[in-house]
């Protein structure tokens, strides 16, 4: 096997610091953050091996102070896309014909890079661009990304180490070959490890990438950028283009080198590109893969038998960790009427105590949603709510955009399953609970199961496992990732591979050999010892 010829090292999960008080990664993430904070920085666009300034420029701020500017960058117009397609088709030769470790090398440094001496640069990055407490800026800047590089290097080598079967007179081969052409990588605000991943898992199997990061991300993914090079990614390899997104990607897509997409985001937005794609199928040189992760609808269901405190914890973590943000979070409960008193009044304490401000402040737990278009749209949920006669909302409910994006953490009770807030993705800290009869549980189920066109993540809580075997059965389809007695967040790289499927994605298991085989173009090369001099065979006879 490839992987122990060249000894690769074994890949572990990174372990979460704490930032107890008075402890010395404490005092390198707030001293990090401080001088960020106060230092407005300039991005430009990554082409081949130039920093290209266009003077086109918009600034960056952070969610919970967005009067603050923390910097600015620039926007590419249409030949600067094209210029990042041109470099990138030049490197992809050499980059491609690279030996394997060699690229592998690369991202363990890079790995390293984040464990050491960025970890407190890229989690304060986080924590400004992002609005992420501490304690979600270490569990996805650096954690999750360490894991991300560190895995998908094991997960290359178990990919190039599966071989066909040979016999004595015959050596079969597979040649993991990168695409023909180049991969875009499209990626969120809302994940830094995310905006790390899409392009340099691609990259790590031997392609070259158009990059555009979430304009609300930059700030973070500078520090990425900065990683990449130090770690020693050549020029042209991963070029990044930030601007309008529709101009960016029609140019991608317009060319015929276009061999895929690594995406993502929006079901809406994803649904577009993939039109796209499609009416330009003929004019590709290859058929594009396309790979998506896009919204969820995300659920908890507790069964009579659940514990309820153990359920109220998981709602109130799932809910509203990152402020709701996560493309995992719950966002839609389902709870029996002989817990549900034990579990409200359990939720409205949890919540209650919860402190939100800036994250600069450890204490607090809630900061603020991304940005204006975002905090609009859920306070306007959450004004219908108050209206609404088949909706009470129980705690939270309020929110004040004068300094930052800040929402309290909402919790609604609906008497109507089928309510806005139960089917339609948020993508903030507001959750809505339906209590049902204890004697409807399988009925519950498949109400859960047609309630949503998403099927990215869900969670069952109980006691009783003929009643969790009941549940991972019908809902086998409604959740590429599915949780039992846990909330539906927290994926681990190398554990919990994630991705779902409905309108969730194409469920390509980021975090697993299945992601990275879909940036491989297998070839089969069969080499035959002793060739044949004569057309026949024995059954022709003499």
């Amino acid at each position: 096997m490839l992987k122990g010829f060249f000894n690769v090292p074994k890949a572990v999960n990174e372990p979460v610091k704490g930032y107890a008080p008075n402890s010395t990664e404490k005092a390198a993430v707030q001293a990090a953050y401080t001088k960020m904070w106060n230092s407005k920085i300039d991005v430009p666009l990554y082409i081949g091996s130039e920093e290209i300034r266009t003077g086109n420029t918009k600034t960056m701020s952070a969610p919970h102070d967005h009067k603050h500017i923390v910097g600015t960058y620039h926007l590419a117009e249409k030949s600067h896309v094209e210029k990042a397609i041109a470099n990138a088709l030049e490197s992809r030769t050499a980059w491609a014909n690279m030996a394997w470790e060699q690229r592998a090398a690369i991202f363990l440094k890079a790995a390293e890079l984040i464990a050491g001496p960025y970890r407190a640069r890229i989690n304060a990055a986080t924590m400004i661009a992002q609005s992420k407490n501490v304690h979600q800026a270490e569990i996805d800047a650096s954690c999750e990304l360490i894991d991300f590089l560190r895995f998908n290097v094991e997960f290359m080598t178990q990919i190039y180490g599966d071989q066909p079967t040979s016999t004595s007179d015959m050596w079969n081969r597979l040649e993991y070959r990168p695409l023909e052409g180049f991969v875009y990588a499209i990626t969120p605000f809302n994940f830094t490890a995310i905006a790390a991943n899409l392009p340099a898992s691609a990259a790590m199997m031997g392609n070259v990438v158009i990059w555009k990061p979430s304009d609300s991300q930059i700030f973070s993914a500078q520090i990425i950028i900065e990683v990449f090079k130090e770690a020693g990614v050549p020029d042209g390899v991963i070029n990044v283009v930030f601007g309008d997104p529709s101009m960016i990607t029609d140019t991608v897509l317009a060319s015929r080198d276009f061999a895929g997409i690594h995406f993502t985001g929006s079901t809406n937005v994803f649904k577009d590109i993939w039109a796209k794609i499609g009416t330009n199928i003929h004019h590709y040189k290859t058929y594009p893969r396309i790979v998506g992760e896009t919204g969820g609808k995300d659920f908890i269901i507790a069964h009579p038998s659940a514990n309820p405190k153990q359920v109220a914890t998981g709602i109130v973590r799932g809910a509203f960790e990152f402020q709701g943000q996560k493309c995992s979070a719950a966002s839609r409960s389902y709870v029996p009427q002989s817990l549900w008193p034990a579990i409200k009044e359990k939720i409205i304490t949890d919540v209650k105590s919860m402190k939100i401000g800036s994250p600069e402040d450890f204490s607090n737990f809630i900061t603020a949603v991304i940005h204006e278009g975002s905090f609009d749209k859920l306070a306007g949920f959450i004004d219908q709510a108050k209206k609404d006669d088949d909706a009470e909302i129980i705690v939270g409910g309020n929110y004040d955009k004068s300094v930052g994006y800040f929402i309290e953490p909402t919790v609604i009770v609906t008497t109507n399953p089928h309510y806005t807030t139960m089917a339609t993705e948020l993508f903030g800290p507001v959750m809505t609970i339906f209590v049902y009869e204890d004697a409807k549980w399988e009925e519950t189920l498949e109400l859960l199961d047609a309630t949503s066109d998403y099927a990215l993540t869900g969670a069952v809580f109980s006691q009783d496992r003929y009643a969790i075997e009941v549940a991972t059965v019908k809902l086998q389809n409604a959740a590429g990732n599915f949780y039992i007695n846990d909330k539906p967040t927290g994926a681990v790289v190398g554990q919990q591979p994630f991705g779902g499927a409905r309108a969730s994605g194409t469920n390509d298991k980021a975090g697993s050999p299945l992601n990275l085989l879909r940036w491989a173009s297998p070839r089969t090369i069969k080499e035959t010892f002793i060739t044949p001099e004569d057309y026949r065979y024995p059954f022709l006879g003499e």
